[in-house]
């Protein structure tokens, strides 16, 4: 009887593992959203010669006043890319980083910050054989 009873402690504590592994996978908490309603973006047909398939696909992630993009380039030609980073406060900077190359089947990763709050945070993309 004794054995029996070590094994449904056993199956129990294994059961609240399992729930406990299942509940957090559920409860993660998203980023802050990002306004995009201060910028549009204008979007132009390639000029004549120039690839139509271009461009770093790119994630942005805002975790308070931190932002990092993951840009991960599928296409043959090397994308420069940049994070600018608008913040919240008046007194706070804005940012734009360094162009940042992305090669061919590559990954790259750009940070920014403010010291407040984040308003928006965007990026912009450049074939690597202009500027």
């Amino acid at each position: 009887m004794r054995v029996l009873h070590r094994g449904a402690a056993a199956f129990a504590t294994a059961a609240a593992l399992l729930a406990g592994i299942a509940v957090a996978a559920e409860v993660r908490a998203d980023p802050a959203p990002v306004d995009d309603s201060s910028f549009t973006e204008t979007v132009t047909a390639p000029a004549a010669g120039e690839r139509e398939n271009f461009g770093a696909s790119c994630g942005i992630v805002v975790e308070g006043s931190h932002v990092t993009a993951y840009c991960r380039n599928p296409y043959p030609d090397t994308d420069r890319v940049r994070l600018h980073v608008e913040c919240a406060r008046w007194w706070d900077l804005d940012t734009d980083s360094a162009p940042v190359a992305v090669p061919p089947a590559d990954y790259a990763q750009v940070t920014g910050r403010c010291w407040k709050e984040v308003r928006s945070a965007w990026i912009t993309h450049e074939p690597a054989g202009r500027g």
